[in-house]
C-alpha cells in the first residue's frame, strides 16, 4: 500500500465529493474547476472523472502540461471558526480508454500524483495541526 495520505487525510477525502483542480493552459494562463473525484489509497492518487471529460479544457490542459494543484476544503463551523483543507501540488495524467464506474461518466480520467501535500484541520474534527510534506516517488 502506498502511504501518500495519512489516515485522517484519507478519511477526510472520502467524506468529500468536490474539489478544485487547477491546470495550466498552453498560453500559461491558469484554469480552476470544481470537479468530482475519488481517492485511490493504494496508488496514492486522486482520480477525476466527468460526463464528457475528454472534451474539456482541463483534460486538454493536462495533456499539454501535467502540472496541477488540487484543493479540497470545508468550513466545519463558523462559531467558532473551524476549517480544514487539503492541498496537493504535483503532476497529472490525462488517460483515455478507461472503464467508467457508471454510464454517466466518459471513458477518460485525470489521475493526479501528489508531490507536495499541505493540510490543516485534519485531526480531531478540524482545527488540528498544520502539515506540509513532500511525497517520495
Amino acid at each position: 500500500m502506498n502511504m501518500v495520505f495519512t489516515d485522517s487525510e484519507l478519511a477526510y477525502l472520502r467524506s468529500q465529493r468536490l474539489g478544485r483542480l487547477a491546470t495550466v493552459a498552453p498560453d500559461g494562463t491558469l484554469q480552476n474547476n470544481p470537479v468530482g473525484f475519488e481517492v485511490d489509497a493504494d496508488a496514492g492518487t486522486i482520480v477525476v472523472r466527468g460526463r464528457d471529460l475528454g472534451n474539456s479544457r482541463k483534460f486538454r490542459n493536462v495533456q499539454d502540461n501535467g502540472t496541477v494543484a488540487f484543493v479540497v476544503d470545508d468550513i466545519l463551523s463558523t462559531q467558532p471558526w473551524v476549517v480544514c483543507c487539503l492541498e496537493m501540488r504535483g503532476t497529472a495524467e490525462a488517460l483515455t480508454g478507461q472503464e467508467p464506474p457508471n454510464p454517466y461518466f466518459s471513458h477518460e480520467s485525470i489521475v493526479i500524483h501528489p508531490r507536495r501535500i499541505i493540510s490543516w484541520g485534519m485531526e480531531d474534527g478540524g482545527g488540528g495541526e498544520f502539515s506540509r510534506r513532500t511525497v517520495e516517488g
